[in-house]
Protein backbone atom coordinates (compact mmCIF):
# COMPACT_ATOMS: atom_id res chain seq x y z
CA UNK A 1 0.00 0.00 0.00
CA UNK A 2 1.30 3.65 -0.95
CA UNK A 3 1.00 6.14 1.37
CA UNK A 4 0.48 10.08 0.23
CA UNK A 5 2.82 12.17 1.83
CA UNK A 6 0.19 14.61 4.10
CA UNK A 7 2.79 17.34 3.97
CA UNK A 8 3.00 17.90 0.02
CA UNK A 9 0.64 21.12 -0.78
CA UNK A 10 -0.23 21.53 -4.20
CA UNK A 11 -1.38 25.23 -4.99
CA UNK A 12 -4.66 24.64 -6.93
CA UNK A 13 -5.43 27.39 -9.84
CA UNK A 14 -8.68 28.99 -9.43
CA UNK A 15 -10.47 31.08 -11.81
CA UNK A 16 -11.32 34.40 -9.73
CA UNK A 17 -14.78 35.68 -8.69
CA UNK A 18 -14.41 39.53 -9.03
CA UNK A 19 -15.19 41.15 -11.85
CA UNK A 20 -11.72 43.64 -10.58
CA UNK A 21 -8.63 41.07 -9.79
CA UNK A 22 -5.01 43.22 -9.18
CA UNK A 23 -2.04 41.25 -8.91
CA UNK A 24 1.42 40.33 -11.17
CA UNK A 25 1.84 38.70 -14.13
CA UNK A 26 2.70 35.18 -13.52
CA UNK A 27 2.90 33.04 -17.11
CA UNK A 28 1.27 33.72 -20.52
CA UNK A 29 0.75 30.11 -21.57
CA UNK A 30 0.50 28.98 -25.32
CA UNK A 31 -2.37 30.83 -27.40
CA UNK A 32 -4.81 28.55 -29.16
CA UNK A 33 -7.65 29.56 -31.73
CA UNK A 34 -11.33 29.51 -30.52
CA UNK A 35 -13.84 30.12 -33.36
CA UNK A 36 -16.76 32.83 -33.23
CA UNK A 37 -20.42 30.43 -32.86
CA UNK A 38 -22.37 32.00 -35.80
CA UNK A 39 -26.16 31.59 -35.57
CA UNK A 40 -27.76 30.11 -39.03
CA UNK A 41 -30.90 32.05 -38.44
CA UNK A 42 -29.27 35.50 -38.43
CA UNK A 43 -26.77 33.82 -41.44
CA UNK A 44 -29.86 32.97 -43.51
CA UNK A 45 -31.46 36.56 -42.59
CA UNK A 46 -28.75 38.33 -43.98
CA UNK A 47 -27.99 36.47 -46.57
CA UNK A 48 -31.47 36.22 -47.91
CA UNK A 49 -32.01 39.99 -47.38
CA UNK A 50 -28.46 40.37 -49.67
CA UNK A 51 -29.91 38.26 -52.11
CA UNK A 52 -32.82 40.84 -52.67
CA UNK A 53 -30.84 43.21 -52.87
CA UNK A 54 -28.69 41.51 -55.24
CA UNK A 55 -30.93 40.18 -57.82
CA UNK A 56 -31.33 43.93 -59.65
CA UNK A 57 -27.37 43.75 -59.97
CA UNK A 58 -27.66 40.38 -61.33
CA UNK A 59 -30.00 41.12 -63.92
CA UNK A 60 -28.31 44.34 -65.52
CA UNK A 61 -24.64 42.75 -65.31
CA UNK A 62 -26.37 39.41 -67.09
CA UNK A 63 -27.29 42.03 -69.73
CA UNK A 64 -25.02 44.11 -70.17
CA UNK A 65 -21.48 41.72 -69.54
CA UNK A 66 -20.49 38.15 -70.20
CA UNK A 67 -18.50 38.26 -66.72
CA UNK A 68 -19.68 35.94 -63.98
CA UNK A 69 -18.89 39.04 -61.42
CA UNK A 70 -16.82 38.86 -58.41
CA UNK A 71 -15.75 35.80 -56.20
CA UNK A 72 -19.00 35.18 -53.47
CA UNK A 73 -18.15 32.95 -50.58
CA UNK A 74 -19.81 29.89 -49.71
CA UNK A 75 -22.33 29.23 -47.15
CA UNK A 76 -20.57 27.10 -45.51
CA UNK A 77 -17.45 29.38 -45.47
CA UNK A 78 -19.75 31.98 -43.51
CA UNK A 79 -21.36 29.48 -41.40
CA UNK A 80 -17.57 28.64 -40.08
CA UNK A 81 -17.30 31.87 -38.36
CA UNK A 82 -14.23 33.81 -37.50
CA UNK A 83 -11.61 32.26 -35.28
CA UNK A 84 -9.63 34.24 -32.56
CA UNK A 85 -7.06 33.67 -30.60
CA UNK A 86 -7.09 32.71 -26.99
CA UNK A 87 -4.05 32.85 -24.29
CA UNK A 88 -4.07 31.22 -21.07
CA UNK A 89 -2.56 34.10 -17.75
CA UNK A 90 -1.37 32.77 -14.92
CA UNK A 91 -1.23 35.56 -12.45
CA UNK A 92 -0.60 35.95 -8.59
CA UNK A 93 -3.38 37.86 -7.41
CA UNK A 94 -3.17 40.12 -3.73
CA UNK A 95 -4.14 37.34 -1.60
CA UNK A 96 -1.18 35.12 -3.19
CA UNK A 97 -3.90 32.94 -5.07
CA UNK A 98 -2.88 31.61 -8.76
CA UNK A 99 -5.38 32.47 -10.77
CA UNK A 100 -6.18 31.85 -14.28
CA UNK A 101 -7.93 34.24 -16.94
CA UNK A 102 -8.49 34.14 -20.88
CA UNK A 103 -7.29 36.86 -22.86
CA UNK A 104 -9.37 37.13 -26.12
CA UNK A 105 -7.67 38.55 -29.67
CA UNK A 106 -4.56 40.25 -29.76
CA UNK A 107 -2.29 42.72 -28.16
CA UNK A 108 1.21 44.17 -29.17
CA UNK A 109 3.77 42.16 -28.09
CA UNK A 110 5.91 44.33 -25.58
CA UNK A 111 2.30 44.94 -23.88
CA UNK A 112 2.50 42.33 -20.98
CA UNK A 113 5.09 39.91 -19.25
CA UNK A 114 5.94 37.90 -16.80
CA UNK A 115 5.77 40.08 -13.37
CA UNK A 116 4.31 42.78 -14.33
CA UNK A 117 1.57 44.17 -12.03
CA UNK A 118 -1.84 44.67 -13.36
CA UNK A 119 -5.61 45.41 -12.92
CA UNK A 120 -7.85 43.63 -14.36
CA UNK A 121 -11.50 43.35 -15.49
CA UNK A 122 -12.73 40.65 -16.16
CA UNK A 123 -16.07 39.26 -17.32
CA UNK A 124 -17.79 35.48 -16.88
CA UNK A 125 -17.97 33.44 -20.26
CA UNK A 126 -20.89 31.68 -20.63
CA UNK A 127 -19.32 28.01 -19.95
CA UNK A 128 -18.98 28.25 -15.93
CA UNK A 129 -15.48 25.46 -16.80
CA UNK A 130 -14.00 28.07 -18.64
CA UNK A 131 -11.95 31.22 -16.52
CA UNK A 132 -12.90 34.45 -17.08
CA UNK A 133 -12.04 36.72 -20.10
CA UNK A 134 -10.09 39.89 -19.85
CA UNK A 135 -12.26 42.44 -20.90
CA UNK A 136 -9.49 45.53 -19.88
CA UNK A 137 -5.97 45.52 -18.67
CA UNK A 138 -4.44 48.09 -16.92
CA UNK A 139 -0.70 47.52 -16.39
CA UNK A 140 0.43 49.33 -13.76
CA UNK A 141 4.22 48.95 -14.06
CA UNK A 142 4.32 50.29 -17.72
CA UNK A 143 1.18 52.43 -17.41
CA UNK A 144 -0.60 51.36 -20.47
CA UNK A 145 -4.35 50.70 -20.81
CA UNK A 146 -5.04 47.71 -22.88
CA UNK A 147 -8.21 46.61 -24.53
CA UNK A 148 -8.27 43.30 -26.56
CA UNK A 149 -10.33 43.21 -28.96
CA UNK A 150 -11.53 39.30 -31.41
CA UNK A 151 -13.56 38.84 -34.35
CA UNK A 152 -17.49 39.28 -34.22
CA UNK A 153 -19.95 38.14 -36.99
CA UNK A 154 -20.71 41.37 -38.08
CA UNK A 155 -16.55 42.02 -38.79
CA UNK A 156 -16.43 38.41 -40.39
CA UNK A 157 -19.15 38.84 -42.88
CA UNK A 158 -17.90 42.12 -44.12
CA UNK A 159 -19.36 45.65 -44.60
CA UNK A 160 -20.08 44.55 -48.47
CA UNK A 161 -22.54 41.96 -47.65
CA UNK A 162 -24.02 43.56 -44.67
CA UNK A 163 -24.46 46.97 -46.68
CA UNK A 164 -26.15 44.83 -49.76
CA UNK A 165 -27.96 43.09 -46.78
CA UNK A 166 -29.43 46.67 -45.43
CA UNK A 167 -30.43 47.33 -49.00
CA UNK A 168 -32.40 44.49 -49.92
CA UNK A 169 -34.32 44.70 -46.48
CA UNK A 170 -34.87 48.52 -47.42
CA UNK A 171 -36.12 47.08 -51.02
CA UNK A 172 -38.45 44.46 -49.45
CA UNK A 173 -39.92 47.27 -47.41
CA UNK A 174 -40.59 49.75 -49.86
CA UNK A 175 -41.98 46.92 -52.03
CA UNK A 176 -44.18 45.95 -49.22
CA UNK A 177 -44.94 49.65 -48.56
CA UNK A 178 -46.15 50.02 -52.10
CA UNK A 179 -48.01 46.95 -52.70
CA UNK A 180 -50.49 47.76 -49.51
CA UNK A 181 -50.98 51.17 -51.09
CA UNK A 182 -52.18 50.34 -54.11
Amino acid sequence: MVEMDSDLHIRRIVHPGERIVTGRIVRLMEGYPREVRIGQPVLVAVLAAAGVAGLPTALVRSLFSAGSGGARRRFKDLKKGPEYLVTPVRLRDAAGQLCEVELHGHLPQSALHPADHVQLTLRRQGDPDLPPKIERIVNLTTGQLLTPRTATLWSHLGPPLLLQAMLGALLVAVLVTWSTLT
